[in-house]
Parts: structure tokens; sequence; C-alpha cells
């Protein structure tokens, strides 16, 4: 493995300073820690929020403590949550910093937050492909009316950190696709069918 090579590419990707828990971190799980760059590089640094506050709000009048670095601590205190926009999905957020109050608007992706239940493969149907743990496909190699030999990959199912390949488990032509990159699936949800060649 070249370090050096992967320590260029995070600087071209993310800009620097680069640790080389970084580096170590993007050679063994690629994608897991492109996501957490771009994660930040949105939300900024997180891991000075209490893990509670992190999780899940404060409660109205509660007042906590964020210590940003040595000597610099934030006193925050949620005044009050807004309605609910169903045009943008947004709500306003009201609270102390420091004494002082401020206003945000929001995205409130629970209230957005669509329960997708999808068909179960059959285990007596060979021609049935189901996901073998729950996770998130994080690429399709294949699509409908693709010619595949057993053993050929699908999908690529990301979860817990690993990724894992779903393959075929015969020959035959793959006659219609259940999910698509991106989707969220659970054990045993139908990925796709394959009929026989």
């Amino acid at each position: 493995v070249d370090l050096s090579k992967a320590k260029r590419e995070l600087v071209k990707k993310f800009g620097g300073p680069v640790t080389e828990c970084d580096i170590a971190s993007y050679v063994m799980y690629p994608k897991v820690f492109e996501d957490y760059k771009k994660f930040v590089q949105q939300y900024g640094d997180l891991s000075v929020l209490p893990t509670r506050y992190f999780l899940s709000r404060p409660e109205i009048g509660e007042e906590f403590y964020v210590e940003l670095e040595k000597g610099k601590v934030l006193i925050l205190k949620l005044l009050a949550v807004g309605p609910l926009s169903e045009n943008t999905g947004q709500r306003e957020v009201f609270f102390e910093m420091n004494g002082e109050m401020r206003q945000v608007t929001v995205v409130d992706k629970m209230a957005a937050v669509e329960n997708v239940s999808r068909p179960k493969a059959d285990p007596g149907d060979s021609s049935q492909v189901g996901a073998p743990m729950s996770g998130v496909l994080v690429e399709m190699r294949v699509h409908e009316g693709s010619d595949v030999k057993r053993g050929d990959p699908l999908a690529v199912l990301s979860a817990m950190k690993m990724e894992m390949v779903i393959s075929a488990p015969h020959s035959g032509k793959v006659a219609s696709l259940q999910v698509k990159e991106g989707d969220s699936v659970d054990g045993s949800d139908l990925v796709c069918r394959i009929t026989k060649a």
C-alpha cells in the first residue's frame, strides 16, 4: 500500500492537514472515510458535542455546555422549536448561545422519513435473490436483462463497516431488479429475480 499516494489523494479531495489516522482509515475503509469527511464538511466537527445531544435534542429550557477547545466553552440553551413547514420540510429553532438569542433554520429529516417495506425473497424459489443481511446497497453491478453466470457479483452491500458482494446463485438472465444503489435493505429483502438459462 502506497501511503504517500493515499495522503496525496486525501489532500486533493479534502484539503489538509491529513493525519496518519486519516490515512490509515482511508486505506482500510475508503468509502466510510469519504462519507465521514463529507459529513464533517457539511456539518462541522460534531465530536465536541456531548453524546446525549448528538443523539437527541435537549429539552426545551435545558442548558448544556460544549467545549470547542481547551478554555473555549459555549453555553447553549434550547428555547423553542417552530412548526414544520410542509413545503420545505424545515423548522425554525431558537436557542441562546452564551446568553445571546440565536435562530437557525434546520431540515427536519425525521418528519420526512418514509417507512419502505420491500418484498422478501422466497427461499423456496431459486430465481429470487435476497439480501444476506441488513445494510445499504452501495453498488449495483447488473441491470435488468444482464446475463450472469453462477457466482457473478450482482451488487455490493455495505453493513457495519464491511462490504459484502451479493452473488448470482445460478446462471441466467436478470429478469427484474427490486432495488437501486443507495437503498437500505433488511435481511432477506428481494434484490432481484434471475431466470435460469
